[in-house]
């Protein structure tokens, strides 16, 4: 990517990101997603704490924790609160096709932090997507993340064959070994090739013991924020 396609695409993250940061009121708690789009909607919500927004934030992430931290939001946790108002987050690819049965589906996981992000994203009351256009697709097709227990992950690796899937375990950047994930298992990025129902398949994936989450969110978005050259296109599901 030119750092000039690659500037594009930032300026359309953050459109996104500070587009769904103006749908946080005085009073509300916010789920934060992880990752560089919702990145954008936590220090936009940052400038408006310090000009006076009344907030708590629930982070899916020590990435995003710190991030909060950083532009002051006061955060809290989900078994401190009654409900989540808003939770704002990324996606690696969400379905954009309103005559598929998928339409609105997401794969998320590149951050390997899509437990926590799923069970925020299921107690609150919206959740909105943000993304740039990169992000859509007819169908899902991007490896599928399924967190692990450590000591599971060749027994699970083994049913995704039989289910078709091709898994493997994702390994550290810059250290040697596999990724951790906050809640210390590891993760199995899993391709299937084009997913055709990723309701059927999240429930095939979510039956296997071993696995904690997997990364196939269907239902879970109310709405998509798309940042484009233009401003912002909206898809509401």
């Amino acid at each position: 990517m030119s750092a000039k396609s690659s500037g594009g695409a930032d300026a359309h993250k953050r459109r996104a990101g500070e587009r769904a940061a103006e749908e946080v009121e005085d009073g509300m708690v916010v789920g934060l997603g992880t990752g560089s789009t919702t990145a954008h909607a936590i220090e936009a919500l940052g400038r408006a704490v310090e000009d006076g927004l009344e907030i708590r934030g629930i982070a899916t992430s020590f990435q995003s924790r710190r991030l909060a931290l950083d532009v002051g939001i006061p955060l809290t946790d989900l078994d401190a609160v009654d409900v989540i108002d808003l939770a704002i987050d990324g996606a690696d690819q969400v379905v954009d096709d309103p005559d598929s049965p998928a339409h609105g589906a997401l794969i998320k996981g590149g951050g390997a932090a899509h437990a926590r992000e799923k069970l925020v994203a299921a107690a609150a009351d919206r959740f909105v997507v943000v993304a740039d256009s990169s992000k859509l697709v007819l169908a899902l097709e991007a490896p599928v993340p399924v967190e692990v227990l450590p000591s599971s992950h060749t027994v699970v690796a083994n049913r995704v064959a039989e289910l078709g899937g091709d898994p493997t375990l994702r390994m550290a950047t810059h250290k040697d070994g596999p990724v951790i994930t906050d809640n210390g298992n590891l993760v199995l990025d899993c391709a299937f090739g084009s997913i055709d129902d990723p309701a059927a398949l999240g429930r095939d994936l979510a039956s296997i013991p071993g696995v904690l989450e997997h990364g196939l969110f269907v239902d879970f978005a109310d709405a998509t924020y798309v940042g484009t050259d233009d401003g912002l296109d909206v898809r509401s599901y």
